[in-house]
C-alpha cells in the first residue's frame, strides 16, 4: 500500500504537499470509481475547457522484476483504459490509466491529475485522497487477515 512520505510534495506549498506525484497516481489508480468520478466532477465544473487528446482502452506489457537477478522482464499484457488530456487555459495537461476498461475511471483521474498541476480545488481532492487511502489500507489488512489464516505452520526434521 502507498505510504505518506515527506519529500518533493506533489504540488509545491498546496495543501497536497504530503502526497508525491506518483503515490497521488496509485491512490487514484486503485480508488472506488464513484468516489472519484464524483470529486472529478466537482472539480471540472470550473477548472476551464479541456482537450482530450487520447481515451482508449488498450493491453500493455506488465513488468515485473527478477530479485534474484536483478532484472526486468514482462510478465503478460494488462487491459488497460488511459485518458490523456490538456486544459488550454491552465496550460497543463492530465493522465489517467487503470487496469480494465473503465474510460469514466481514466477521465476522472485524469482530471484530477491536471486540477493539481493547475492548483485548483485542492480542498475536495485532498480529502478525496485521504479517505482512498485510508480505505486502501483498511482494505489490504482485511485481505492480509484472509491470508494470514491460511498460513501453515511447517516442522523441518
Amino acid at each position: 500500500m502507498t505510504q505518506v512520505r515527506t519529500g518533493k510534495p506533489v504540488i509545491g506549498a498546496y495543501a497536497l504537499g504530503t502526497y508525491t506525484h506518483a503515490q497521488t497516481l496509485d491512490i487514484l489508480a486503485a480508488s472506488r470509481p464513484e468516489t472519484i468520478k464524483a470529486c472529478a466532477e466537482v472539480v471540472l465544473d470550473d477548472l476551464g475547457a479541456v482537450s482530450v487528446i487520447t481515451n482508449r482502452t488498450g493491453l500493455a506489457m506488465l513488468p515485473f522484476m527478477d530479485t534474484v537477478r536483478n532484472t526486468a522482464f514482462h510478465l503478460g499484457e494488462v487491459l488497460v483504459a488511459e485518458a490523456h488530456i490538456r486544459v488550454p487555459d491552465r496550460n497543463v495537461d492530465g493522465y489517467g490509466a487503470v487496469t480494465g476498461r473503465d474510460l469514466e475511471h481514466a477521465m476522472a483521474m485524469a482530471v484530477i491529475d491536471a486540477a493539481i498541476a493547475a492548483g485548483h480545488q485542492t480542498g475536495p481532492i485532498l480529502e478525496l485522497l485521504d479517505a482512498e487511502r485510508l480505505h486502501q489500507e483498511e482494505t489490504d489488512r482485511k485481505r492480509l487477515k484472509k491470508v494470514e489464516a491460511t498460513r501453515v505452520q511447517m516442522e523441518t526434521f
